[in-house]
């Protein structure tokens, strides 16, 4: 009829591709990643194990970091209105408590997969789980400090993601130098956290989230971020040196100079060329990772 204006009926249930969205499978790169640098760091031929290490890459990406990126946007839908209001939850396309629903079946089924995997691949994954809840959930909300944030995501999609993808393989705990390698990628990976963290830095401001971008400023965040890159990968060049593998070290050193003349740009605007370094400056970065895990894969041979 003229005149009458009609309502959208408001959505019930998600779609799939809203569900699938808010478990951003474009984050499960680095878990998984980091995950196949421990089974390759291990000794084990992955080639050989091939099932149980597909089965840990879908703990480390699709379950559990799925999981903690459903965690986070449920407690994040305040910011998220103001940075990304096109988001899931936000956008009213997950309605109503369909996201906390999937962060806790995400939780539930996450560590139940991960017992099939052995206790160790159980303990890790309940470590990475909890982790996600406290990164974002009152009342720790982890995510609040510019310290402990970083220093929370970083440490799950990288080093206990690492030592988890080892443990998988070895069916125990690893050995001190793959706990070393994690230990260092994990604190580099801080630097990266800190440069993701730029592009929330408007909503973060306005809800008085203390990231490192908005207490510190840009510029210097930039900075420190850049210095927590480089030192721990000039560390582990140091240790592969000392391991007797001079070659993996000379390839970790060439390409830490490769990430120093990426870092020239990304300093001279850090705002505007923090996504342009994610995607460079970034990869590089996971590269060495993996030389690094093939290094220690040689001490085991």
């Amino acid at each position: 009829m003229d005149g009458v204006i009609v309502q959208a009926k408001p959505l019930s249930r998600p779609s799939l591709g809203s569900l699938l969205e808010l478990i951003k499978p474009i984050t499960w790169f680095a878990p998984i990643w980091a995950f196949m640098c421990g089974v390759v760091s291990s000794g084990a031929a992955p080639l050989s194990h091939w099932p149980l290490a597909l089965a840990g890459a879908f703990l480390a990406g699709p379950l559990v970091c799925g999981t903690s990126q459903a965690v986070n946007d449920w407690f994040d839908r305040e910011v998220d209105a103001i940075n990304e209001p096109d988001r899931p939850i936000p956008s009213g396309r997950v309605p109503g408590r369909w996201g906390l629903w999937v962060a806790l079946a995400g939780t539930a089924l996450s560590f139940l997969y991960a017992l099939t995997l052995g206790p160790w691949t159980a303990a890790a994954a309940a470590a990475g789980l909890a982790l996600a809840w406290a990164y974002s959930a009152p009342p720790l909300r982890l995510k609040q400090s510019g310290w402990r944030g970083p220093a929370a995501v970083s440490f799950s999609y990288e080093g206990l993601a690492w030592l988890t993808g080892a443990a998988v393989m070895l069916q125990g705990p690893p050995g001190w130098p793959i706990v070393a390698l994690a230990v260092l990628y994990s604190v580099g990976a801080f630097g990266i956290m800190t440069l993701n963290d730029f592009k929330a830095e408007d909503g973060d401001r306005a809800l008085g989230l203390r990231s490192l971008p908005v207490i510190l400023g840009v510029g210097p965040a930039a900075r420190l971020a850049c210095w927590f890159i480089a030192v721990p990968q000039g560390v582990v060049v140091g240790l592969l040196l000392a391991w007797g593998l001079p070659l993996f070290a000379g390839l970790i050193a060439a390409l830490i100079v490769g990430q120093l003349l990426l870092m020239r740009r990304l300093l001279r605007d850090p705002k505007a060329h923090a996504p342009w370094y994610n995607a460079t400056g970034t990869s590089v970065y996971v590269l060495g990772m993996l030389v690094s895990a093939i290094g220690v894969n040689s001490l085991a041979g």
